[in-house]
């Protein structure tokens, strides 16, 4: 079983790596368009894809700032909803998670 230490650690780690996928993504979407039109399309699909996976990203990191707040007040591993413990198997799956199994559903 790992602990709320071991926890923290996993989720600092997940966040630095989102946050550093995620300057790749700005920076990719930074640069200029093609001049050639049909590139400048699929370079497009290329934007649309890369913003999407972006929001993800941001999604994932506010998740995780959470948990880490929930950590640092000593509420991690309680459902955020009803107040129950959070099952050990969840929080492996989902470490960030501020829901037990039920409240989830």
């Amino acid at each position: 079983m790992a602990s709320v230490e071991d926890r923290r650690k996993t989720l600092e780690a997940r966040l630095a790596e989102l946050e550093g996928r995620l300057q790749h993504i700005e920076a990719e979407l930074d640069q200029p368009a093609d001049k050639d039109w049909e590139e400048a399309a699929i370079e497009r699909e290329d934007d649309e894809v890369l913003e999407g996976m972006g929001e993800q990203g941001l999604h994932e990191i506010e998740m995780i700032r959470a948990a880490l707040g929930r950590i640092a007040e000593g509420e991690y591993g309680y459902c955020v909803k009803c107040g129950t413990e959070i099952a050990v198997e969840r929080l492996d799956a989902v470490p960030a998670t501020p829901f037990c199994r039920d409240c989830a559903r």
